[in-house]
């Protein structure tokens, strides 16, 4: 199986490369497009602040590759963020995969969120074997509401999506690369995904 990380210079890419030899598989790192489209499975890390990650990919072409890829895509923390409409971050226009804009926080909750939480109302393969109420490990200060593309959910302050899913595109707001066990079924589950999930 081909796994490709986006490398677009915005991205927790070596822990995710570590978690996914951990499940015993190698990624490429790579930005060259007819590399990305050949994958089996594409992951877009994302770290860091909304608007200069989006120059990156725009600087790179990737922003008009990415809503175009046919395989399953994993979306982590600031990459699902991307993937949406628009977010706050910086007034910044997203990819427009998940058709919800990206808020901050206000609710009288200290930003960032920082460490662990738990996910619930569980709707995707993706969290197969994963309970209800299992924690992962979360860094943000914007967040998705809860949507029709809903298929995890947190709370802080407010219910907000933890993970979407359309079509072949899939994203976490969590990391699961930082997740613990229950981080690294989701990656496997992710990996296991067949292209018509």
């Amino acid at each position: 199986m081909k796994i490709v990380i986006i490398n677009y210079g915005a991205g927790n890419i070596q822990s995710i490369k570590f978690a996914i030899q951990r499940l015993g598989y190698e990624a490429v790192l790579s930005d060259n497009p007819e590399e990305i489209k050949s994958a089996d499975k594409v992951i877009f890390p994302g770290v860091g602040e909304a608007s200069s990650a989006m120059k990156k990919l725009k600087a790179s072409g990737l922003d008009t590759l990415v809503p175009q890829l046919k395989q399953p895509v994993l979306g982590i923390c600031l990459g699902m963020q991307l993937m949406c409409n628009y977010t706050e971050e910086g007034d910044t226009q997203g990819l427009g995969i998940f058709d919800v804009n990206v808020l901050r926080f206000n609710h009288g909750v200290k930003v960032p969120q920082i460490g662990w939480n738990q996910i619930e109302s569980l709707k995707s393969p993706l969290f197969e074997n994963v309970e209800e109420k299992e924690y992962i490990y979360l860094v943000h200060s914007y967040y998705a509401p809860v949507m029709e593309e809903t298929i995890a959910q947190s709370n802080y302050g407010i219910a907000y999506s933890t993970a979407l899913h359309k079509d072949n595109f899939y994203g976490t707001q969590f990391h699961p690369e930082k997740s613990s066990v229950t981080g690294e079924r989701i990656l496997r589950n992710f990996l296991n995904l067949s292209t018509t999930n």
